[in-house]
């Protein structure tokens, strides 16, 4: 049990450390501000890809959705549909014409200085009213992100929950700091990696365990019957 406890502590630790480690690497690849804030456009769809659906899903698709189909039934399959639908939509309507755009008005680092130099907005009322949305809308998704952060530390290792939630914030804020937009989308590339093999892996290993349970409990009656 101790063996096992010091191996989950081991990986947790190995893979925090990788992740800072990605924030040092981009952080001395990071010559401007551009490249801070978007990684000099230059970031590949696979990594964009996942990067984008590991941050949108993140905690609340592995801890809370279960969590909620299991206590709502089939009527959660809805969640599923609605997810699938918009991120179709946001990625074949809207994804492609918001990056040829922000370039073409005045190279826009920021939704923000896009909505002003797209609307030539002399006040600069779009950019703070953007920027004031963006920043209470987020900051309530990020602290969603951290609370299951800390439950899955205080869980896992029995930590308590508050010194949980800080390891969590130290290691994210640490690599977004450092390396900026880069850091944090490797990091949820690689995440999302994790993401999708225990979402692929996991059902599948209780399945063929109740397979082989299943098939178990049939021999047993089978020879029982038998005698």
């Amino acid at each position: 049990m101790v063996s096992d406890n010091f191996s989950i502590v081991l990986v947790f630790a190995v893979y925090l450390l990788f992740m800072i480690a990605i924030g040092v690497l981009y952080y001395r690849k990071t010559e401007n501000l551009a490249d801070y804030i978007l990684g000099g456009r230059k970031l590949n769809s696979w990594v964009t890809a996942l990067s984008s659906q590991a941050s949108d899903m993140s905690g609340w698709l592995l801890m809370g959705l279960p969590g909620y189909a299991y206590l709502s039934g089939m009527e959660s399959i809805w969640v599923g549909v609605g997810l699938a639908a918009g991120t179709y939509l946001n990625w074949k309507f809207v994804a492609k014409k918001l990056r040829q755009y922000t370039q073409i008005a005045g190279d826009s680092i920021t939704i923000p200085v896009y909505f002003e130099n797209r609307f030539r907005d002399k006040s600069h009322a779009l950019r703070i009213i953007s920027s004031i949305l963006i920043l209470v809308f987020f900051l309530l998704y990020t602290s969603s992100g951290l609370v299951a952060g800390g439950k899955l530390f205080n869980t896992v290792f029995e930590i308590p929950y508050q010194q949980s939630l800080l390891i969590g914030a130290l290691v994210i804020i640490s690599y977004t700091f450092l390396g900026g937009f880069m850091a944090v989308c490797w990091t949820d590339f690689f995440q999302g990696m994790l993401m999708v093999c225990a979402i692929v892996f996991v059902p599948l290993a209780a399945l063929n365990r109740s397979l082989y349970f299943m098939i178990k409990s049939d021999i047993i009656r089978l020879i029982f019957h038998r005698v």
